[in-house]
Formats: structure tokens, C-alpha cells, sequence
């Protein structure tokens, strides 16, 4: 690893930690070097707040050696009024003579123009430092600007002989099955409170009535998210609570109220595609999709999906609600307390 590359990855440390604080903005790191020495550090902590680089730049204590300084940042500098000023203005303003860049912003209103102010301004600038991991570390980001939809992650457990749950219905509720171990649903709700958004189809709704939020880690509750095309969801049930910001995609007109927003889309045309547009439109970048087998194989059948994670257990049920089938292999695998978790990409 060279001396750029050593950087870019502390870089990419710091921008990990506003993971899942600062979304719809990606997670940017920033390191200033001066004389082979780091004089400044910072990264984008919370949206609508201070940039990465505002706040490295803030942290440098004597700002003359600006002047004589490196800065390394894992994403293009914004060249835009947004809810904060243009990071490449405050960069020329002091006079930074390098800048060393993990990667482009893909964004339509930066997408060059950061770079290009800067190299306008005398600046030299280095691209595609460790472009891979920087992408890689803002792939939401990355893919709701050029897919224009949210990146999505399915997620399910099944049972060693391929089911995800016994078979029910309304007039036969039944409890839902219980396959993976605590500590997936642990991680699982580490998850939610990673994402921008979570969803369920109507049936899961029915059926398992769940809640959707953050409640055995600690983080923000996403935007939870179902289809009931005629309202047939009890009045009662966790998603009609109002506790956190609910969207419910029906066919009916329906008033919505502060915390619980009804969406009327067209049922006789594709369905995911509709709620997918919304989504963007609404700046949702990452969406949790937890099942259960019709929306799961939807989102599959179309080739929406970016990413899954799936829990198998050691339990058997011998009939029941088929697993989906993801025809890949997957690129990681872990134990969890027994239980396996299979990661794939598309």
C-alpha cells in the first residue's frame, strides 16, 4: 500500500463512523497531511451538518501549514449550495495546494464539477485512490443516483430443508415461525437501524403483525413501509401506531395523518416499480426488505435486488412456505451462534 493509499484508508475509517446518520449524503472521511504528518482529521457526522472536509479543515490548529498541505478525501468535493456550502470553495479559500480523491460523486448536480473547480483554481488533484473501497463503502449512495431507485436488501431466514414459514392464512394465523437464534434478530435490528427504509408485503403484515423498528440495538427506526392494496390491515396492528414514520401503498384514497402516510398507486400496472419511483422521489437511498415470500420473489423476479442475507438454521419443518431461490453463489458466509448467514450480491 503507497502513501496515498495509506491515507485514503483512514479516510475511509472515519467515513464509516456517520454510517447510517447521514444519509441521503454519503459517508465522507477527510484527512489533511502535512510534512508527512496528519494535522487534520474529520468526517460527515450527521446530515445537514458540517462536510468532512469542513470539519478536517476546522481541525487543523495552526492554518498556515495549509498552505504546504495534502488533502485526502474518499469523494469528490461538492461544488453546490445545498443545506451547506460548497466544500471546494473552502478548499481554494485556503489555498490547499493538493487534493488526493478516492472517487467521483455520480451525483448530476456535482459529477465533475467539484474536481473541476479545483483544478480551475491551480489545485493539483489525484483521482481513483483505492476507487474500488470508496465506491464500495457508499454503494447506496452510488446506486440510488445512477439506478434512480433505493438500494435494496433482501433478507429472510429458512430452515435447513428450504422453508421460511409454515403454511397460514388469515382465518388461521398461527404464530410465525420462529427459525434463526437470537442473536440474528439482534443483528437483524442492527440492520434496520442501518437503513433508510424497511418493507413487508401484506401478508406479513397480517399475519405477524410486526413492529419494524430498532428495539435490541441502539439507532434511529427507519421509514416502514407495506402494501395493502384495500386496507384489510387491523386498525390495531404495530403499523397503524404512529410511533415512527409509516408509508402504506393502497389503491383506495385514504387521509393520511403525522406518522402514518397513505399512497395511492395504480395496481393494475407493475407494482414495485411504482413504490420503487416513490422512494426515490422521497430520497430514500436504502431499502430492508424482510418478506415474506410473494414480495421477496417480486423483487427477484425483476432483477431489483442488490443484495441478500439469509439465515439458515438446523431446524426442520418438512412442508411449508417455500423459500425464495437465489440462482448464485454467495460471496461471504458466517456462523451465528450456530445458526448460518449466507450473503449474496447480484
Amino acid at each position: 500500500m503507497n502513501i496515498h493509499e495509506t491515507y485514503m484508508q483512514q479516510c475511509l475509517v472515519l467515513a464509516l463512523k456517520g454510517f447510517g446518520k447521514v444519509a441521503p449524503n454519503p459517508m465522507v472521511g477527510c484527512v489533511i497531511v502535512h510534512d508527512g504528518k496528519i494535522i487534520g482529521e474529520g468526517y460527515h457526522q450527521q446530515y445537514g451538518q458540517a462536510h468532512a472536509e469542513v470539519n478536517a479543515i476546522n481541525s487543523v490548529e495552526n492554518k498556515e501549514l495549509l498552505l504546504k498541505s495534502t488533502l485526502y478525501v474518499n469523494l469528490e468535493p461538492c461544488s453546490h449550495y445545498g443545506k451547506t456550502p460548497p466544500c471546494a470553495d473552502l478548499i481554494i479559500e485556503y489555498k490547499i495546494p493538493n487534493v488526493v480523491i478516492g472517487c467521483m460523486d455520480s451525483n448530476s448536480v456535482v459529477n465533475g464539477r467539484g474536481i473541476e473547480k479545483l483544478t480551475k483554481a491551480g489545485i493539483n488533484v489525484t483521482e481513483g485512490v483505492l476507487e474500488a473501497e470508496c465506491k464500495e463503502l457508499n454503494k447506496r449512495f452510488f446506486t440510488f443516483h445512477e439506478k434512480k431507485r433505493p438500494y435494496i436488501i433482501l433478507k429472510w431466514a429458512q430452515t435447513a430443508d428450504g422453508f421460511i414459514d409454515a403454511k397460514r392464512n388469515e382465518e388461521s394465523p398461527g404464530k410465525a415461525l420462529q427459525i434463526s437464534n437470537a442473536e440474528c434478530r439482534k443483528l437483524v435490528h442492527q440492520w434496520r437501524s442501518q437503513e433508510q427504509a424497511i418493507m413487508v408485503g401484506t401478508n406479513t403484515a397480517l399475519l405477524d403483525n410486526p413492529q419494524l423498528t430498532v428495539r435490541e440495538w441502539h439507532g434511529e427506526n427507519p421509514l416502514r413501509i407495506t402494501i395493502d392494496k384495500w386496507l384489510r390491515i387491523p386498525k390495531q396492528n404495530y403499523l397503524f401506531d404512529k410511533s415512527t414514520p409509516t408509508l402504506i401503498f393502497t389503491a383506495l384514497n385514504e387521509v393520511s395523518v403525522p406518522n402514518l402516510e397513505f399512497v395511492k398507486i395504480d395496481f393494475e400496472q407493475a407494482i414495485i416499480p411504482q413504490i420503487l419511483s416513490e422512494l426515490y422521489k422521497r430520497s430514500i437511498q436504502s431499502l430492508l426488505i424482510e418478506g415474506g415470500e410473494q414480495l421477496l420473489n417480486s423483487i427477484i423476479d425483476i432483477d431489483a435486488w442488490d443484495e441478500a442475507r439469509v439465515f439458515i438454521s438446523d431446524k426442520t419443518i418438512e412442508k411449508g412456505v417455500k423459500a425464495p431461490v437465489l440462482k448464485k453463489d454467495p460471496i461471504h458466509k458466517e456462523n451465528i451462534n450456530g445458526d448460518k448467514l449466507l450473503t449474496f450480491l447480484r
